[in-house]
């Protein structure tokens, strides 16, 4: 427990607003760095790595300064972009120089900085620049292990001998990291793990020889145009073969024997099995709706299968529940027992499951874990984020690792949606709390109590300023779903207003939630309020609400159908309302919101009489096949499903005014949709405006004015076929 004595209300708030948007900012690999005792925090600030004591009003303390950053000779300090420290504390990693990979900046320089001698090393001499991947310190210090070229290396900190551990790696044989499908779908990036003994590491090899490349094409960077190849399976194509092998540190490796067939499976997880000597893997099946765990021997390979579980739609794996990372296992009892997420009763909820696969519900009760937050096996609680009673929300319980009875922390005077960072030990949390009228951020608590130890920033809406009103529709289909709506500055419940809805409708985000800023359109120029707009979004059934499994996998096999009805049946309803135009009634929407609002505008055409669609999917079989084939079945099984959700198949139903936005150099969403739905809407003869960015991304943000641009071209074609204000 914290004594008194360390309690500071004075803590600088600006401080601690800035620590918890870090943490909440960070890219890919940047956790949370925790001091051995979890009252302090080591982050980068203004290119210096510091210790943020949160405690100690305003103590900081300057690790690395820029001094130190510096290497010899070198006229300028390194620019770290990540960290990490070493077990015994005397040594610290250092990512730098970083280059994308596809999402984030997982390529770069790798330094060591030696505390005792204050001295900086370069990780990888004679490896190409900034081709270092996931580098990390073995468990006692000694050596670091990366990824350069698709091979495994491990290098020697005090001989600066390098080891290839894997030598044939190439961009179709992936050692240690993964392709281009897995880390978008699955979260997968960093994809080798040390043993706890340090004398081993396990890593995955991806085989995609067997994937084709799509090619974009990049007509403007030379005189003559040339391809940019994406490895990137198609859905209904196969996916890439997955292999585990643990190697030791001369590179003498054994694969893991998992078994089934390599291609018509995937291992999204793998962890050692708290000891140096097993592996714990989850494998799902090409449908990804069974999952097996298996227990594989280090030594020979073998492999038992320990659990397994079965869904009639998909199984999510941690990453969907977890930001969006795979890594780490939950083990409790020193390794008897783990901590497991699953919906086979209906609710996404926490089991025990010991080693030999049987499981205890540790959190029974209608209602859904959203994420797991921590796991206090030493206080005997886990906490976790839950909201039983509004699926808009988002607030802290916790529950006794034996189970039982859920126990709410957030405070009950807080109505909204409430994030935490738990420190590893338990005692204190930085936490931040919104609804769509005010916001705390940087707020430092301690648990289980939830007592204030220091005051964040707060900022509230002003008074009479617009702001989101959550309601609830009820269909003719009798589905209520959850909404917001903005209303325009000065309303007048006599006049008629036009209506615009954002949608996004597919399994992978919610856009009805609770927090400081809902509501806001951030592509619109200026303010949709004060220029007389009504803006709304509904949650249909296929979100990832936290309603149950039922709500959320109805979907399955209906993409481009059941959220879309939905939708059009909330919009019918609402277009009853006293104060709405119906005349004037428009929808847009980004990725799969820009395919909700192909399809709403082509199915729905009475109701909705112009969109705005961005980077859509305009066929459903040219995504690529783990995200398509979770919720979609496998064609060509279900090509039928596709085809009957996909906005090509209906493109002559439409009559009102469409806007279609694409970047030519997207790899997530290929250009190749939008030049298929265009040849069906010229098939048809239907007039439309539509909008090319070359060799932008899926982000569509890349290039000088892009962002003005497209901001401009969304807001002039809104007002221009959906005029503002009431009449």
């Amino acid at each position: 427990m914290l004594q008194k004595k360390f309690i500071r209300k004075c803590l600088c708030t600006f401080t601690l607003f800035l620590i918890i948007t870090i943490a909440a900012k960070a890219q890919f690999g940047q956790k949370p760095q925790w001091s051995a005792d979890g009252n302090a925090l080591m982050l980068i600030r203004q290119g210096e790595l510091v210790r943020q004591d949160l405690l100690q009003a305003g103590h900081t303390e300057v690790i690395l300064s820029k001094a130190s950053l510096t290497p010899l000779g070198a006229t300028a300090p390194l620019s770290p972009r990540r960290f990490s420290i070493s077990a015994d504390g005397q040594k610290i990693l250092l990512n730098t120089n970083t280059k994308r990979v596809w999402r984030y900046d997982t390529r770069g320089d790798y330094w060591i900085y030696y505390i005792p001698d204050k001295t900086l090393k370069q990780l990888g001499k004679g490896l190409p620049t900034s081709s270092l991947m996931f580098a990390k310190f073995s468990p006692d210090g000694s050596k670091a292990a990366y990824i350069s070229g698709h091979n495994l290396y491990v290098e020697d900190l005090r001989t600066g001998l390098i080891t290839p551990l894997t030598k044939d790696g190439t961009d179709r044989l992936i050692h240690g990291t993964f392709d281009w499908a897995y880390e978008e779908e699955f979260g997968c990036r960093d994809g080798f793990r040390w043993s706890p003994d340090g004398s081993k590491i396990a890593y995955w090899t991806i085989d995609a020889h067997s994937i084709r490349n799509f090619l974009m094409i990049d007509n403007t960077d030379s005189t003559y145009s040339f391809t940019v190849p994406v490895e990137y399976p198609k859905a209904g194509e196969n996916p890439s073969a997955a292999y585990l092998s643990v190697v030791d540190l001369t590179g003498k490796a054994v694969k893991m024997n998992i078994p089934g067939d390599p291609v018509q499976h995937y291992i999204p997880r793998m962890e050692w099995a708290a000891n140096a000597k097993e592996l714990i893997v989850q494998q799902l099946n090409r449908k990804q709706n069974e999952s097996k765990l298996f227990l594989a021997q280090a030594a020979n390979g073998t492999a038992k299968e320990i659990y397994s579980e079965r869904d009639s739609a998909w199984i999510d794996i941690k990453a969907r529940w977890n930001d969006d990372d795979p890594s780490g296992w939950e083990w409790i009892e020193q390794g008897k027992a783990f901590v497991w997420v699953s919906e086979k009763d209906g609710w996404r909820h926490l089991y025990r499951i010991d080693r030999n696969g049987h499981e205890k519900l540790l959190t029974p009760g209608n209602y859904d874990v959203i994420d797991l937050a921590l796991i206090d096996e030493k206080g005997g609680n886990i906490y976790f984020s839950a909201s039983p009673d509004n699926a808009t929300q988002k607030y802290l319980y916790s529950v006794k690792l034996s189970g039982g009875s859920a126990k709410k922390i957030s405070p009950a005077n807080e109505t909204g949606t409430h994030d935490y960072t738990i420190s590893p030990n338990g005692a204190i949390a930085m936490h931040s709390f919104s609804n769509s009228s005010a916001f705390l951020a940087g707020e430092l608590v301690s648990l289980p109590g939830h007592k204030t130890l220091a005051e964040g920033r707060s900022s509230a809406a002003k008074a009479g300023e617009p702001r989101a009103e959550f309601f609830k529709v009820k269909t003719s289909d009798s589905i209520e779903m959850d909404g917001w709506m903005v209303k325009p500055t000065h309303f007048d419940p006599l006049k008629k207003y036009p209506v615009v809805f954002y949608v996004y409708g597919e399994p992978a985000g919610q856009t009805v939630t609770n927090t400081y800023g809902v509501g806001n359109n951030g592509l619109y120029k200026g303010n949709m309020a004060d220029d007389g707009y009504i803006y709304i979004s509904v949650e249909n059934r296929g979100a990832p609400a936290p309603k149950g499994s039922k709500w959320r996998k109805s979907i399955y096999r209906n993409i481009g159908t059941l959220n879309i009805r939905d939708q059009a049946m909330a919009a019918k309803e609402i277009l009853k309302w006293p104060f709405i135009d119906s005349s004037r009634v428009a929808v847009w929407g980004w990725s799969g919101g820009g395919s909700s609002t192909l399809n709403l505008l082509f199915q729905y055409p009475d109701i909705y009489k112009t969109g705005i669609a961005i980077a859509a999917v305009g066929n459903q079989l040219m995504y690529d096949n783990i995200y398509q084939e979770r919720y979609m079945g496998v064609p060509p099984e279900t090509t039928a499903d596709f085809l009957r959700g996909s906005p090509v198949t209906h493109a002559q139903g439409l009559r009102g005014n469409l806007l279609y936005i694409h970047g030519t150099g997207d790899d997530n969403v290929h250009y190749q949709n939008a030049e298929l739905l265009l040849n069906e809407l010229i098939k048809y003869n239907k007039q439309f405006q539509f909008m090319a960015y070359p060799n932008r991304t899926h982000s569509i943000s890349e290039g000088a004015g892009t962002s003005e641009h497209l901001s401009t071209l969304y807001t002039n074609y809104l007002k221009t076929h959906c005029p503002p204000g009431g009449r």
